[in-house]
């Protein structure tokens, strides 16, 4: 929990707790309460849900603020004229022959990019100048044999390699170009009879066989939660998929029966995401993908409340509310955030949807950080395709009535993903910020980093969790753990005799405790399970302290093997110039840090610092950490079977 207050909070997870051990539990918060009859009471009838004003209304589209119909107009303006990329066979298929899958990512995006521009345009305009060429780009979608990626192609019976038009499956992008194509349908309505009247009816068309009969009459996608037998938890996919479906429902489907009986399937596989969270609503995977996990939660159920006028109301329901909140409590400051996992060090957060997700819940600290948000970006809603920008635009007067002033929050403890923030004092940026994390190695977009944790300095990173590279076959492969981003030696964690932690339910914190105090936030844990038994590890407690007295944060770790090694190293990565000539002191400087430097004090009796140099070239981490970063290794030669050592971190 975030805490002001002024009193001890002591908050332990139970002796042996693991998130690898909890059963998913089946809370059953939104199905139950809405049989198939009770929904068709309250869902607004086919053609009578107005979310948004249609492109016809031009009073609400002429009303909006003078530079941002500007901007939109612009912005279609651009595409007049223009090829629109072509999508060949063989960039489909370099996923199974190299395993990119950037390449075609790269081509298919930016034609759902420029349709969603093209059709803003002629809204905001409405003038008709933009409808031949949003027509090319509908007709273009209708076309392709496959919405979806290369990379999720493989749950087709063909398998990876080209896709198998006789057997449409649903993945992220799929339902995405629905989405976009029901949204365009319904803004811009008889404008594209205009055109032909072949063109809405191809939209129907397309809709219906590749997104509502497959997902209607389908339980085997493994993003629903909804197959026989045992059930993993799901992750992103299913809210992401499941508001695309919703909204391609509500707008597309016109049998009353069918349109009723995929809202309750949406609802029941909805509940299943449900399950997969703690109490707390900590998102495991990270914060950027919080931007399609608990964002997309907050757009399903933001829909079921306008198609039913309010009489779907599941915003008072707790999880829902923490799981908006988490995405302030792993914010650090600007545009830097907690980054466990393979989420990114620096997230463009969906500002304008954070913002109303913030006046649902009635939290004014979650709008603040929308609006802070959106001032990061010069207060423009971005290009985060036609319904979240739709939104943006007619929240924008809301939004800018709120203060763009993060709340920083102190410290916050997330015991279902065992996650602790801290900061030296509440909404400031100024100091030294600690976040540490337990967990086990079996995650959503795991990485191997039981015992991990990051250090920032005045808001600026000192030392990092680096994140992921740009995907490839071999990121959800079997291969997954040679990628060097994925392995324990570069976290900050422990190496043993060469020995790194291992993937898999059973690597996993135990003994997970947290204390947060007026002059402390320490977090207390067990590593040694995260380990194979070839490491020899008996136990290795490590505490991870941010001392609000000393203005220092503090790592201590305590270990037992069963036998002497004959090498440790404790790994720090960092994006500084790493400086060690004074014995016992490394000293953090340049890189990301706009001022000053981050000392480490280390036992010189003990440790022999060796530095390495990981030049970036994967060009995802380098828009997030430059050129370069460093491996520092603190490396004791022949240590006892059980010692006690200690890191030091403070400003310089």
């Amino acid at each position: 929990m975030e805490s002001t207050r002024r009193t001890f909070i002591e908050l332990t997870a139970a002796a042996g707790f693991s998130p690898a051990t909890q059963p998913m539990r089946r809370r059953n918060l939104l199905a139950a309460g809405w049989p198939q009859g009770r929904l068709s009471a309250v869902l607004a009838a086919p053609g009578k849900w107005r979310p948004f004003p249609r492109c016809d209304e031009r009073g609400a589209w002429e009303a909006l603020p003078a530079d941002v119909r500007r901007q939109s107009v612009a912005a279609g303006e651009h595409h007049l004229g223009q090829p629109w990329p072509s999508l060949p066979a063989t960039v489909f298929l370099e996923f199974r022959r190299t395993g990119n899958r950037s390449h075609f990512e790269q081509l298919q995006f930016t034609r759902r990019r420029h349709l969603s521009e093209l059709v803003l345009a002629e809204c905001v305009e409405g003038r008709g100048r933009f409808l031949d060429e949003l027509t090319n780009g509908i007709w273009l979608t209708c076309e392709e044999t496959y919405w979806g990626l290369p990379a999720h192609v493989g749950v087709q019976k063909a398998g990876t390699g080209l896709p198998d038009a006789a057997e449409p499956t649903v993945d992220l992008f799929a339902a995405e170009t629905s989405c976009l194509l029901a949204w365009t349908e319904y803004l811009l309505g008889e404008k594209l009879d205009r055109v032909s009247k072949l063109v809405r009816a191809r939209i129907a068309f397309e809709a219906d066989r590749r997104i509502l009969t497959p997902n209607l009459e389908r339980d085997d996608f493994g993003w629903m939660g909804l197959g026989s037998g045992p059930q993993r938890p799901v992750n992103n996919w299913n809210p992401w998929i499941n508001s695309n479906w919703l909204v391609t429902v509500l707008l597309m489907e016109k049998d009353p029966q069918r349109r009723v009986a995929a809202v309750h399937k949406i609802l029941r596989s909805m509940e299943r995401f449900l399950d997969s969270y703690h109490d707390d609503g900590g998102c495991d995977e990270g914060p950027s993908y919080w931007n399609r996990a608990g964002a997309s939660l907050f757009e399903c159920l933001d829909v079921l409340h306008s198609a039913s006028n309010g009489a779907m109301n599941f915003f008072a329901i707790p999880l829902v509310a923490e799981i908006g909140r988490y995405i302030y409590r792993a914010h650090i400051a600007s545009d830097w955030y907690t980054n466990f996992a393979d989420a990114s060090a620096r997230v463009s957060i969906a500002a304008d949807l954070v913002h109303r997700f913030g006046r649902r819940i009635g939290d004014e600290r979650m709008m603040r950080l929308g609006a802070y948000a959106a001032s990061l970006r010069g207060g423009a809603a971005g290009s985060e395709g036609i319904w979240r920008d739709t939104a943006a635009l007619f929240n924008l007067a809301h939004l800018k009535s709120t203060p763009p002033k993060p709340p920083l929050i102190r410290e916050a403890w997330l015991p279902g993903v065992q996650v602790m923030t801290a900061r030296m004092k509440e909404a400031s940026t100024e100091g030294l910020y600690l976040a540490a994390q337990g967990g086990h190695n079996a995650e959503s977009h795991n990485h191997n980093d039981v015992g991990n944790f990051v250090v920032y300095a005045d808001g600026r990173p000192a030392i990092i969790d680096v994140g992921v590279e740009t995907y490839s076959a071999k990121t959800f492969g079997a291969n997954r753990y040679d990628i060097w981003t994925m392995r324990s030696a570069y976290h900050n964690t422990p190496t043993i005799d060469g020995v790194q932690q291992k993937a898999g339910l059973e690597f996993a914190a135990r003994d997970v405790s947290c204390r947060l105090t007026e002059g402390f936030a320490e977090m207390k844990l067990d590593t040694a399970a995260a380990y194979p038994p070839e490491a020899g590890i008996v136990s290795w407690k490590r505490v991870l302290r941010l001392d609000r007295s000393t203005h220092q944060v503090v790592i201590e770790d305590n270990y037992n093997l069963s036998r002497q090694p004959g090498k440790i190293e404790l790994t720090l990565m960092t994006p500084c110039q790493v400086g060690t000539a004074a014995s016992g002191k490394l000293e953090l400087t340049e890189g990301l840090l706009e001022k000053g430097s981050v000392v480490v004090n280390y036992d010189a009796k003990v440790f022999r610092p060796v530095v390495e140099e990981i030049k970036i070239e994967d060009a995802h981490l380098r828009s997030v950490w430059g050129e370069r970063v460093f491996q520092i290794l603190l490396t004791a030669s022949s240590p006892p079977a059980s010692a006690q050592w200690r890191l030091r971190f403070a400003q310089g």
